[in-house]
């Protein structure tokens, strides 16, 4: 509110008015405006790039435990509750099938070894049929029908081959068991399928010998199986040279 209050100033009619508490005006040194400017932005930056609580946590605030003045909150973290699983007890868990596998000797192996059984898996490897007990059998059966088990490896040709040896009847020679191993098994798939399907199923010696009877590789048949034995082959190591080695 202004009240007039007349005075006299050298003829002139003059007025005093009361004001109000004069505005106070802070005036900032350009050092001082600097240091309020980089607050402000540190404050800001700091908004903008503060990370965020993670999805699965919820903050609460509870009064602070370090005052009695409980107008102070500090965040308290609240992890999710674990979870569990009840299962039947009738509940079985199906059984688990697992591949197997198996090994063979390879070629160096059954060379190294030498004996007639191992001549005999050669040659069920050369023609891709299966290693199996009946199958290695029924070879050395054959072997004993044709040189005998003492010298079986004679002129490396141990079921007296026609194909690839160079002599005719069977009378023919190759320069080691390995080769001799490749032509017997050649021979076979190239003209003697029932003898093929008994060694492609490798599951009875018997049946492949009855194979072998009916086939022309030997022009006796081995008078249908009369000239056959089953007794147990021995088992006879050929010399290194036989072998190539």
């Amino acid at each position: 509110m202004q009240t007039a209050n007349p005075t006299t100033s050298h003829g002139r009619r003059s007025a005093s008015r009361h004001v109000g508490a004069p505005l106070q005006v802070v005036r900032l040194s350009l050092q001082n405006r600097i240091a309020v400017g980089v607050t402000a932005l540190a404050l800001v930056a700091g908004l903008s790039i503060a990370p965020t609580e993670p999805a699965q946590a919820v903050t609460v605030m509870a009064p602070s435990q370090t005052g009695t003045d409980t107008s102070t909150t500090s965040p308290v973290v609240q992890q999710p509750a674990a979870q569990t699983f009840e299962v039947d007890a009738n509940v079985v868990a199906p059984p688990i099938t697992r591949d197997t596998t198996e090994a063979t000797d390879g070629v160096q192996t059954l060379a190294n070894n030498g004996t007639n059984a191992d001549w005999a898996k050669l040659v069920l490897m050369d023609g891709g049929w299966p290693q199996t007990e009946q199958n290695v059998t029924v070879l050395l059966r054959w072997m004993r029908q044709e040189n005998g088990p003492p010298d079986w490896w004679n002129r490396n040709n141990p079921l007296n081959n026609g194909y690839g040896s160079g002599g005719g009847a069977g009378l023919g020679s190759y320069d080691t068991l390995r080769d001799a191993a490749q032509y017997a098994a050649l021979n076979l798939q190239r003209g003697y399928p029932g003898i093929v399907a008994g060694l492609t199923a490798g599951t009875s010696a018997d049946a492949t010998a009855q194979a072998i009877w009916a086939s022309p590789w030997a022009t006796s048949h081995y008078a249908n199986g009369a000239h056959w034995s089953t007794a147990p082959v021995p088992i006879v190591k050929a010399p290194a040279s036989a072998w190539g080695g």
